[in-house]
């Protein structure tokens, strides 16, 4: 007698690939909370190229925030720099200068960046040249 051949299933389990899938996503969620950006300081730079300066925003290391030299609360910064705008007639080359000292909190930096990105102008952070002697 003739053993009869058993035919291969042609199914896939889709319990264990679910399984993977569900481990990967619990291990990407945990190890996403431990990634921290590292605040930089500012660079000096060697460039000789002088930009436009529209509106001068000036950030103090103790988190103060000055406009053309005069201090200003934060929540007055985005108002002031659309009086600006509109004073200067909308002018497309419309720039925000920022003056941050040495030692100033990056997210700092990025708020009055953001103020910018949100008005449509452009943001440019001043950085103090290199001096060779």
């Amino acid at each position: 007698m003739l053993a009869r051949r058993k035919k291969a299933s042609a199914e896939f389990s889709m319990a264990s690939l679910t399984d993977i899938i569900f481990l990967l996503l619990i291990f990407f969620m945990l190890t996403a909370n431990f990634v921290q950006v590292k605040p930089f300081e500012l660079p000096k730079s060697d460039s000789k190229t002088v930009a436009p300066t529209s509106v001068i925003v000036g950030i103090s290391k103790a988190g103060e925030f000055f406009h053309e030299a005069t201090p200003i609360q934060y929540e007055q910064l985005e108002g002031i720099v659309k009086r600006e705008i509109e004073e200067s007639g909308k002018n497309p080359d419309f720039t925000v200068t920022i003056v941050a000292e040495v030692g100033t909190p990056f997210e700092e930096v990025v708020a009055v960046m953001e103020i910018a990105g949100k008005l449509g102008v452009k943001a440019i952070l001043a950085t103090q040249p290199i001096t060779t002697q």
